[in-house]
């Protein structure tokens, strides 16, 4: 660490991904993030590097290049085959001295949640978690403020440079990491201005992955780097692996999903009931808001929102949910959205396909009826 010198911007160039693989398979957090990465390196006009840490994992190289990546560095090693955390912070920390990227992104996962800080810490860099946007132009960034947030236009027009230890600093070239704070009730924008890399976890499926391209696939650049890891190097010992056989909702990867809100608060049971029906009849799965999970009313992992899990469905169905900024966030890039609620004035109408004013115990059954019968004719 003596010789690495965070301070010195210039040195440091390139976009770099971690691409998270479990087994020998690539999660598709990483696709994403390599689809995301190629505009990020884009606008700065430099390379998307994929980084992979495994065993005998060089053959997931040419799918990440597929996504975007310029080159791919693998790291293959017998004591990276299972992930530990000294392990894979010496490695890639190792790398990253090396090479000196600008940019590391990470996937808000549970190994990404652990590896990111570990490696900002061993660099003596900054990290924003669990981001839900990002830019580098400054045009794109101040159009998603005109676009999100409640700034007055002139002011985001102003924004053109920060002071850092009392001097002005451009953000042109920034990293802006945009992420929840207060509970999901603010969004902050954050900069990392004094040292490199900027460094991110990125929450699971706000960015959308790019079609795969295997003219890109055959062109990518794979680099295999010697690896300097040894046993000492690791505090801990991975003795057996064992997959929980609990069964979680699959909302990220649901193409149908059906959500309550408060407007089921009269009868719980029979809300969350109906909301079940119709996700049946879809095919799709039951979300809710956050007001539903904190009450208890649904598990944690059917939350939808900035303090929940971000969806891309093709149809969205919105029951009894008002629309706070929170839950918008969380499913307004859905292809399409169905609002139900009995207040016509209710913020989510502002962003529905199709809405209906009603009581969502009258009109559900409906719905299903009217599927069901949709279905039948085919």
């Amino acid at each position: 660490m003596s010789s690495f010198n965070n301070t010195d911007l210039s040195a440091f160039k390139n976009v770099w991904v971690f691409c998270e693989q479990r087994n020998g398979e690539m999660m598709p957090t990483s696709y994403e993030l390599i689809s995301e990465g190629r505009r990020l390196a884009d606008e700065l006009k430099v390379e998307l590097v994929g980084v992979i840490l495994g065993d005998g994992v060089i053959e997931l190289a040419p799918s990440v290049g597929g996504y975007g990546a310029d080159r791919v560095i693998v790291c293959n090693h017998p004591l990276l085959k299972d992930y530990t955390t000294d392990g894979y912070t010496k490695v890639l920390s190792d790398m990253i001295e090396e090479y000196k990227p600008e940019v590391v992104l990470f996937g808000a996962t549970n190994i990404g949640r652990d590896l990111g800080p570990r490696c900002a810490a061993r660099l003596h860099t900054g990290l924003c978690a669990d981001c839900t946007h990002l830019d580098v132009d400054m045009d794109t960034y101040k159009n998603f403020l005109k676009e999100t947030s409640t700034l007055a236009e002139e002011r985001i027009d102003g924004i053109k440079e920060i002071k850092v230890l009392g001097e002005p600093r451009t953000l042109e070239r920034e990293l802006k990491m945009t992420r929840p704070a207060f509970g999901g009730h603010l969004m902050a924008s954050i900069v990392c201005p004094r040292f490199r890399p900027s460094m991110a976890t990125v929450r699971p499926g706000v960015m959308k992955k790019a079609p795969y391209d295997e003219a890109k696939a055959g062109k990518v650049v794979i680099e295999q780097p010697t690896v300097n890891l040894s046993e000492s190097d690791i505090q801990t010992e991975v003795v057996d692996i064992v997959k929980a056989a609990k069964k979680m909702v699959d909302l990220i990867g649901a193409e149908y999903i059906v959500s309550v809100g408060r407007g089921i608060a009269s009868d719980v049971e029979g809300g969350i009931k109906l909301a079940e029906e119709l996700a049946e009849v879809l095919g799709g799965v039951v979300g809710g808001s956050r007001a539903v999970i904190d009450s208890g009313w649904l598990p944690a992992d059917h939350q939808v929102g900035q303090t929940g899990k971000t969806v891309r469905p093709k149809v969205y169905i919105a029951l009894g949910i008002s629309g706070a900024i929170q839950h918008k966030a969380g499913m307004q890039d859905s292809e399409y959205i169905v609002a139900v609620n009995k207040n016509s004035s209710a913020p989510i109408f502002e962003i529905a396909d199709y809405g209906i004013t009603g009581d969502l115990f009258k009109v559900v059954p409906h719905l299903i009826d009217a599927i069901k019968a949709a279905k039948a004719e085919k």
